[in-house]
């Protein structure tokens, strides 16, 4: 996971504090980290990725307090947890900046990329019309293969 401290993420970070205290959760050393962990980074994480990373934040970390952390993060709606057909969960600390992006993921190493178009606004906002409803959320997600495995005939992000 790259890390990155922008405005938006300490932001994100206050946000999650201000909602554990409506749900009279305490700020314990862990869970700080954990938040760090998931704020610091715009890259979307697995809980096990997250558990690294807390780790390195705080070693204390357990993983317990990791996948008890999750739901709350999501229930906040400052991280989405995202089902991409694998045996695992993605999440997504972009998602309460910008709720409505779409993704491609590479089949063969996992890599996500996110990414905006103003074309598909416009289409979902004709179709959307056209069938009566009012756009909520929207979500886009395209599966193929990276440009390395396509050049290589392998992929260097591959964790195996």
């Amino acid at each position: 996971m790259s890390s990155v401290d922008t405005k938006d993420h300490k932001d994100a970070k206050q946000r999650f504090l201000e909602f554990l205290e409506t749900k009279n959760l305490r700020m314990t050393a862990p869970r700080r980290a954990i938040i760090d962990a998931a704020f610091g980074t715009e890259d979307h994480f697995t809980a096990e990725q997250l558990l690294e990373k807390s780790r390195q934040l705080d070693l204390s970390v357990s993983r317990a307090t990791v996948y008890r952390t999750l739901p709350l993060l999501t229930e906040s709606g400052l991280v989405h947890e995202m089902d991409f057909g694998k045996d695992y969960k993605i999440y997504d600390p972009n998602y309460a900046n910008s709720p409505n992006h779409n993704h491609i993921i590479c089949e063969d190493c996992d890599k996500i990329v996110e990414f905006e178009s103003d074309q598909l606004d416009k289409l979902e906002g004709e179709i959307t019309q056209e069938l009566g409803f009012k756009v909520k959320t929207q979500q886009l997600k395209i599966t193929g293969t990276c440009e390395d495995l396509n050049k290589l005939g392998t992929c260097k992000n591959k964790s195996c």
